[in-house]
């Protein structure tokens, strides 16, 4: 059988559908994976999986009709020319152009089409003001015409699967199911003993709405009462309204609150000399992965009652859940475990367990290729 999996990102391809990839070559079937431009070591090391690596034109941000067209066109071009049994598209303008480029490409019945939803993002949070409703409106419409041409749709959390019913954007022929995120390989991100001294760490794109600047303040405030606290901060910049500006960034370099690191390839090093890991996001995340990473080491976790955080958390037992948007509240959350160093080691355990119950890797990829028909 061939399969199509387009992604919006090339390292993405690797990073989060590697497992998933080589799964689907170990079943025995030719794979190509589609993403726009790439750094140089994506298409060998995809290759090296046994998957065929096509470069493709799409911008992942931004909307330009005439640019988004030209993409389309290209796609259907590509996937002619491939003749895949089926297509898998995972973030949002694949799921949207590649789910309807596989609908133009193919002639007759029997191919399948399929969209991963990996994180509603920004135009999906509860921002007010007109730029806001404009872009839900026009995402809603992007999704409902790229859902519209699939046979099935994978959600990363429930409360985006039922959020997609509500709107309408699923037509009832569209199967849809819910599997634990991406899944962390748990060999990988093996379990490691717990530091000495109270330590945090965010790994985030650094936007407003993933709560990075919320984690800074809560940092400045409890390291003036906490000096031996460590707080750190690791994630790329981002361009556009939603993104911390330099300026702010070199503020808190300055403050030395917290510390701001640059991106790194490996996190295992960041997350084994980190005794709690806080994402304070209000995106609407599928399941965040780096926190999936954080609990499969062993790490507490404090992140947001949000749509996709909440999945990750039994509180109490692996870590805490505090309200959006809430500084405040973020801020006694981290302090309880500066005041009680028991709580780290405790909840690291049992967020090692719960990764092993719900977000094993391999079990996510049977759950997509099962519900997919192709394992």
């Amino acid at each position: 059988m061939k399969i199509v999996v387009i992604g919006g990102y090339a390292p993405s391809l690797v990073n989060f559908r590697g497992p998933l990839l080589a799964r689907m070559v170990e079943l025995g079937h030719q794979v190509h994976a589609l993403a726009p431009a790439h750094v140089p070591d994506v298409a060998p090391r995809l290759e090296a999986m046994g998957v065929d690596y096509h470069m493709i034109p799409l911008n992942r941000r931004g909307l330009n009709p005439l640019a988004d067209i030209g993409s389309l066109l290209h796609l259907k071009q590509v996937l002619v020319r491939i003749k895949p049994d089926v297509v898998l598209s995972y973030t949002f303008k694949p799921v949207v152009y590649g789910s309807l480029a596989a609908r133009m490409a193919w002639v007759g019945s029997g191919k399948r089409v399929y969209a991963m939803i990996t994180g509603l993002g920004y135009a999906f949070t509860e921002e007010a003001g007109l730029k806001r409703r404009i872009l839900f409106n026009v995402a809603k419409g992007m999704y409902k015409s790229g859902i519209n041409a699939c046979d099935g749709v994978i959600f990363q959390n429930p409360d985006d699967e039922n959020f997609f019913h509500k709107l309408g954007v699923v037509p009832e022929r569209v199967l849809t199911t819910v599997v634990g995120g991406s899944g962390v390989d748990l060999e990988h991100y093996a379990e490691a003993p717990q530091p000495a001294g109270p330590s945090f760490l965010c790994l985030s794109r650094l936007l407003r709405s993933k709560g990075v600047a919320l984690y800074a303040e809560a940092a400045a405030r409890l390291k003036a009462r906490h000096p031996e606290a460590v707080f750190r901060l690791a994630g790329p910049p981002e361009e556009g309204g939603d993104a911390v500006t330099p300026d702010e960034i070199a503020a808190w370099r300055a403050a030395g609150a917290v510390e701001v690191l640059d991106p790194v390839e490996d996190v295992r090093p960041l997350l084994a000399d980190t005794g709690v890991y806080v994402l304070p996001s209000h995106y609407r995340e599928g399941t965040p992965r780096s926190i999936l990473e954080a609990m499969s080491m062993g790490r507490a976790v404090i992140t947001t009652d949000a749509p996709g955080c909440r999945e990750t958390v039994v509180p109490g037992e692996n870590g805490l859940l505090v309200p959006p948007r809430d500084v405040d509240a973020l801020e006694q959350a981290m302090e309880r475990f500066i005041l009680d160093p028991s709580l780290a080691p405790a909840m690291g355990a049992a967020s090692r367990s719960l990764a092993q119950a719900r977000f094993d890797v391999r079990t996510v990829n049977d759950a997509i290729l099962s519900f997919m028909e192709i394992a």
